[in-house]
């Protein structure tokens, strides 16, 4: 059996290897602070050397064979099914997750795995053109990239690290990859051991296990990467962006999310509540397309208010490793005095509050906003949190209009009985994701993922992600001999 809680090590070059930086950093169950691992941090000089070798590595990778990529990685989906209840046990532990997020969370990775075997003969694919000069062939093939750059958050660590880095490895490219600390088993370790399991080059995958503290911006500045692949907040989204735009490299950034979740005048009110919990609740709300605001039809407002509220006064709270909790632990003490601080600065301003959570650790049972002004900083605010917000709309139209006021564009949702009229409103609204009668925490591999506005660019899934990781180059043949006026 796999031990992965001894994974504690750097994966640099096909080896395992200790941090040299003095400083160690203790990586906590957010449940009940027990220590899971003691991880040595890297050192920007190792992360400049695995940049050196995954540059070395990428340039016999790329010129694998699509058979090649697709055995690597049928193998490596192979080991996260083969170490399936060991791997729902490590997520449960070091996210906070339950165990119905723990299995989301693997599902989607493997699925995620599978569909970038489907990726690999995208570079045998050549396309001819046909050209305006007599005796030429127009070819243009698809290049890997070379080098990318990925690095990943403590919420979803283990789908939103192989999204970037099983797509990247199919197409012929090698990943220097850095996951939160926080979650470093479940967002690296695990993933190294998997490709290692899988007979991967060495070189072309590398895992650092360290922090910004150590390294500063040493993961986004180094020469030898092609493009920058983050999941985070917005402000370092933009942060990279700067950076990206200064060195013209690639970007693909999946950044925050002030998701609408709408109900309209026709709505069933039941199947929108059942929707809604969901989509509020799972994982405490420390996910980038959860549910943010839920907009609703005055005509609707006082029934799905008090169902809301009744159901969320009974979702079951406590140690995550219990399959029946739904609410756990938030990641740290940081982000539960985060969340305590927007309900105490809520209730200041003058929001009404329908139903008061509790404090028990670094649980946060859920809290109920409602009669929320849009324009407030409470509903313009991620809060990534268990806290919910409900907001009354005058009308359909003033509900999307108020969907639409924020910064941010990542996902949405609409529940409707007309489909034909929600599929309508749903292009109307200013995100990258429309759900109708559905929540907005929704994901797929062959969908293509991705926000508009502050909620970032570029868009992830098959076939999508392949024009993101590849570059186009284009081949002329002269067959016949050319004259030319001079």
């Amino acid at each position: 059996m796999e031990r992965f809680e001894e994974l504690n090590k750097n994966y640099i070059n096909g080896e395992w290897v200790e941090g040299l930086s003095e400083r160690k950093y203790e990586n906590l169950n957010p449940y009940d602070g027990t220590v899971i691992q003691t991880i040595r941090l890297a050192t920007s000089q190792q992360l400049e050397q695995a940049f050196l070798n995954a540059k070395e590595a990428q340039k016999e990778w790329g010129k694998t064979s699509s058979e090649e990529r697709e055995e690597v990685l049928r193998k490596a989906a192979e080991f996260f099914k083969k170490n399936r209840d060991e791997i729902i046990k490590v997520i449960s532990r070091e996210t906070g997750g339950s165990f119905i997020k723990a299995n989301v969370e693997l599902d989607l990775t493997v699925g995620l795995v599978e569909e970038a075997v489907k990726m690999a003969n995208k570079l045998d694919e050549v396309r001819e053109i046909e050209a305006d000069v007599k005796g030429k062939v127009n070819r243009v093939y698809r290049l890997p990239l070379g080098v990318i750059t990925s690095i990943s958050p403590f919420n979803f660590p283990m789908n939103l690290s192989i999204r970037t880095i099983a797509p990247a490895i199919a197409l012929g490219n090698s990943v220097v990859h850095k996951p939160d600390i926080q979650t470093a088993l479940t967002g690296g370790s695990i993933i190294a051991r998997a490709f290692e399991y899988a007979g991967l080059p060495k070189g072309v995958f590398q895992c650092i296990l360290t922090d910004i503290d150590e390294i500063g911006d040493d993961m986004l500045t180094s020469p030898h990467s092609q493009l920058i692949s983050f999941t985070g907040s917005t402000p370092v989204g933009k942060h990279i962006g700067k950076i990206a735009g200064s060195m013209l490299k690639r970007v693909a950034l999946e950044l925050g999310g002030n998701n609408p979740f709408i109900v309209l005048a026709d709505a069933n009110v039941d199947r929108a509540v059942d929707a809604a919990i969901f989509g509020k609740f799972i994982h405490q709300g420390q996910i980038c397309m959860i549910v943010n605001r839920i907009i609703v039809h005055k005509n609707k407002y006082d029934e799905f208010v008090q169902k809301f509220v009744e159901k969320a006064k009974s979702l079951p709270y406590g140690d995550p490793s219990d399959p029946k909790t739904i609410i756990g632990p938030l990641i740290n003490e940081t982000q539960i005095e985060k969340a305590l601080n927007i309900i105490n600065e809520a209730k200041k301003e003058g929001a009404k509050i329908a139903l008061e959570g509790q404090r028990i650790g670094n649980i946060l049972t859920p809290t109920v906003f409602v009669d929320v002004d849009n324009n407030s900083k409470l509903a313009q605010t991620e809060l990534f949190s268990p806290i919910a917000t409900i907001i009354k709309a005058e009308s359909d139209d003033h509900a999307i209009e108020m969907a639409n006021n924020t910064e941010y564009g990542l996902s949405s949702a609409i529940f409707t009985e007309d489909l034909s009229e929600g599929e309508q409103l749903g292009l109307q609204i200013e995100s990258g994701m429309t759900h109708i009668n559905d929540q907005t925490v929704n994901d797929s591999p062959t969908i293509p993922f991705g926000g508009t506005k502050s909620s970032g660019m570029g868009r992830f899934g098959n076939p999508w992600v392949v024009e993101e990781f590849t570059m186009t180059k284009w081949i002329s043949i002269q067959k016949e001999y050319r004259k030319y006026p001079f």
